[in-house]
């Protein structure tokens, strides 16, 4: 990240070196009451907004884009506003590939820049895509390895979470790879936030399903 990149409002703070940060919310009015407003200071700035959540979202998604006065239809054909689907993202190879999706999220962030766009913002919806144990465990260490592409950036990449659909194991290694986290609206610094190379070492020793990652 440049050391003099401009610190960004979000969650009641701002978000100034580390700019990885997951979100738990238990409601999508406590979602978009805190992205709302992130998303808004974005475009009023002139930046991208690319967002990655389930298809069956997408209306729901623009609809609360719409109530906060963001004239969504010029946004998309301006490019200032992607929203993409599973689809073509996480599972842009019929499942979900850490090594695919790393490169996915970097692709994101260029386009930004190649469109004339100062900084992007990604928001990203997926906890969907862990659907065992064995996905879950390539799911945290994807998380975790972001860490050591997503400091190149300065745009801000927000992972969101349903907390209602986590198990407490999922729910804590995810904690455990992002510097920053919102919890109650509110971002803080993540005093759980692991050492990466201890926790993919930690994962990939892992043998056996003895924890659920399913809610």
């Amino acid at each position: 990240m440049n050391s003099t990149a401009k610190p960004i409002p979000f969650g009641r703070s701002m978000l100034r070196e580390h700019r990885h940060v997951c979100a738990f919310f238990s409601s999508a009015v406590e979602e978009y009451d805190a992205l709302v407003p992130f998303i808004c200071d974005g475009i009023n700035c002139g930046q991208r907004a690319h967002h990655i959540l389930p298809s069956q979202h997408r209306e729901d998604h623009l609809n609360w884009l719409r109530s906060a006065g963001i004239d969504v239809e010029n946004a998309i054909k301006s490019r200032q506003l992607e929203v993409e689907p599973l689809e073509s993202t996480y599972l842009r190879t019929g499942r979900f590939n850490m090594d695919d999706m790393i490169v996915v999220i970097q692709e994101a962030l260029k386009a930004g820049a190649e469109f004339g766009f100062p900084l992007t913002r990604l928001i990203a919806h997926a906890e969907t895509v862990v659907d065992d144990w064995s996905s879950g465990n390539k799911w945290v260490e994807y998380e975790m390895r972001l860490n050591e592409v997503l400091p190149n950036y300065d745009d801000p990449v927000i992972c969101t979470y349903d907390i209602n659909l986590l198990t407490t194991p999922l729910a804590v290694d995810i904690l455990r790879t992002h510097p920053m986290v919102v919890i109650g609206g509110v971002l803080i610094e993540n005093s759980f936030f692991s050492s990466p190379q201890d926790f993919i070492r930690e994962v990939q020793s892992r043998t056996g399903p003895n924890q659920s990652y399913r809610a």
